[in-house]
């Protein structure tokens, strides 16, 4: 009967689930031993068991994708217990110049690209968009993997990923009106309420941090896990709902919480973020069909050059700028390669409303191949950059 077969759908569901996690264990073994980063394998994996892959497995997607999105949420508030919201506040003014940088270098891309192969010229500045914006979660990833937290560099990189998110908070209800047509004014009141949401949180974190971290701190561990995990979800839906990103209500709800009970956070937070970040990044994967990249991988890749390039350059002249010596400004300019999640829903969008075919396939090839160029520059980018500036020493 129905109920027979809803236990055989559940009993495959954790099978296939299940095998996956193990998979995900065993690729987190083989990074290890090989000393670089999993998630190029996560995505992979994605890669080959999603729709088209070797062998497509039928997950619950609704199951997968929430538990993909919680990982963001995670990743980015572990982020944000690492600084407390006057050290944002200050890398926000002084990082401004940095921010303006970044996308000069990095919006031109994507827009003359799609602009070359004769797209509307809307269609090409969603994919200025795409080759604009890093991914947060997957740099946070990254530098967690390789212990930079608390390098001189990393509160340049954080400003940049802040500005960042923050002008996506401008863009994206920009692009969404002029995609169904309706009237600019609607846009700029859209735009509006983003940034008076993200300056009255970022005053709530700077102002009244301490006794946010009042009401979460008790000498049961069960408490202190339910409460912070359930603020996080709150401030991350209600961020989200007034068109901010959810991701960046994570973040400075990370901010918020300060040092009498970051540690303990931490330590109680960590195992999950890590579950689900290997989710999040195993979905992105598995969202890819591998017969729609061949026809724009060349496009994809020769994008990607030049991007790695111009992003390299930006985390460079920021740290330098800030005064971080050469090896740190190149491990700067490294770890803000990857691209992911928001380059995703920006094509998402133009890919919905039928803008252009090969904007959804080659956002994705772009993407695909950020992420997985991304974390593998940022582990290797160091003995490179130190035998540069020693043979400029010695020339």
């Amino acid at each position: 009967d129905g109920h027979q077969v809803d236990l055989v759908v559940v009993a495959l569901v954790f099978i296939e689930l299940g095998v996956a996690i193990i998979g995900l264990a065993f690729l987190t073994r083989l990074a290890n031993k090989w000393g670089f980063s999993a998630i190029p394998l996560y995505l992979l994996a994605g890669l080959a068991f999603g729709n088209g892959g070797i062998l497509p497995l039928q997950f619950s997607e609704d199951f997968v994708r929430i538990g993909a999105e919680i990982g963001v949420l995670l990743l980015l508030f572990m982020l944000g217990l690492e600084y407390s919201g006057e050290e944002l506040s200050a890398n926000l003014k002084t990082g401004l110049p940095s921010g303006i940088v970044d996308f000069l270098l990095n919006f031109p891309p994507g827009l003359v690209t799609g602009l070359l192969l004769g797209w509307s010229p809307l269609a090409a500045i969603l994919l200025g968009g795409v080759t604009y914006i890093s991914s947060s979660g997957v740099i946070a990833k990254v530098l967690a993997e390789l212990g930079r937290m608390n390098n001189r560099e990393t509160p340049i990189v954080i400003s940049i990923l802040v500005l960042e998110d923050l002008a996506m908070a401008v863009y994206l209800p920009l692009v969404a009106v002029l995609l169904i047509g309706l009237e600019i004014s609607q846009a700029a009141i859209s735009i509006l309420v983003a940034l008076a949401t993200v300056s009255v949180v970022l005053f709530i974190a700077v102002k009244y941090g301490k006794r946010l971290s009042a009401l979460i701190t008790h000498q049961s561990d069960e408490v202190i896990l339910f409460t912070t995990f359930g603020m996080i979800l709150l401030v991350a839906g209600i961020a989200q709902r007034l068109q901010v990103s959810a991701a960046i209500g994570a973040f400075l709800m990370g901010i918020a919480v300060s040092d009498s009970i970051a540690e303990r956070t931490h330590k109680l937070l960590g195992p999950s973020r890590d579950l689900f970040a290997a989710i999040f990044f195993l979905f992105f994967g598995l969202q890819v069909d591998p017969a729609s990249l061949p026809p724009v991988l060349l496009i994809a890749v020769s994008l990607g050059i030049v991007t790695t390039v111009t992003k390299l350059f930006t985390g460079w002249w920021s740290a330098r700028r800030a005064n971080v010596d050469s090896a740190g400004a190149f491990r700067a300019g490294a770890a803000l390669v990857a691209r992911g999640e928001f380059s995703i829903v920006i094509a998402g969008l133009g890919v919905s409303a039928g803008l252009e075919p090969q904007l959804g396939a080659l956002s994705a090839a772009y993407v695909l191949f950020m992420a997985i160029i991304g974390p593998i520059l940022a582990r290797f980018i160091e003995p490179m950059a130190m035998g540069i500036i020693e043979r400029d020493k010695s020339v």
